[in-house]
């Protein structure tokens, strides 16, 4: 019976579709990232344990090493996500947005964000980073550890108030943080 089906062309265009098909989905949605890991442990800015001067006070030291500036928590969107998002200011006056202790879902796609857009719980705050202004500082190194991404100079941080990891194959974010000012003495 096999054989009497394998002589009928239609058959063949039925199995190269299917094979094609499947070949189309696994590169689309890449499976296999959802149960493999990829950790990156990058060196982060040496900032003191002790908040920030404030820019009107500066402590006399406060030149000669990275302080952070903004700060926040992530909040699991469509995948679970924890860690630190933090911008650090380096001595030479440029910003980094770090990620602190990150631990998320791998995915395809998966980019680094700041957004004006203000981070919501829940399914509500899964699609919005894109209504707004963005920045993208690029693709997430590592769906766990801890990573360092360059903010391009001239970048509003007045704006930008939130961070987030965002699959930019599906438009929709995996975590995000609020950016608040840290806190001065």
């Amino acid at each position: 019976m096999i054989a009497r089906l394998l002589r009928r062309p239609l058959v063949w265009v039925a199995v190269v579709l299917l094979v094609f098909g499947a070949g189309v989905g696994l590169y689309w949605f890449q499976p296999w990232k959802l149960v493999t890991d990829r950790e990156v442990n990058e060196s982060l800015a040496a900032v003191p344990a002790s908040p920030s001067p404030s820019p009107a006070s500066p402590a006399p030291a406060a030149a000669s090493r990275p302080s952070v500036v903004r700060q926040g928590q992530f909040v699991s969107h469509e995948h679970d996500t924890s860690g630190l998002a933090r911008i650090v200011l380096n001595v030479d006056g440029s910003h980094v947005l770090e990620l602190v202790g990150l631990d998320t879902s791998n995915g395809p796609d998966l980019r680094v964000w700041l957004s004006d857009q203000p981070v919501r719980s829940g399914a509500g705050g899964w699609r919005v980073f894109d209504d707004g202004a963005w920045v993208e500082l690029g693709e997430l190194k590592g769906n766990k550890g801890d990573q360092a991404y360059a903010i391009p100079a001239g970048t509003n941080l007045d704006q930008l108030t939130s961070a987030a990891i965002w699959c930019k194959r599906f438009s929709v974010s995996f975590g995000a943080a609020t950016l608040a000012p840290a806190p001065r003495p």
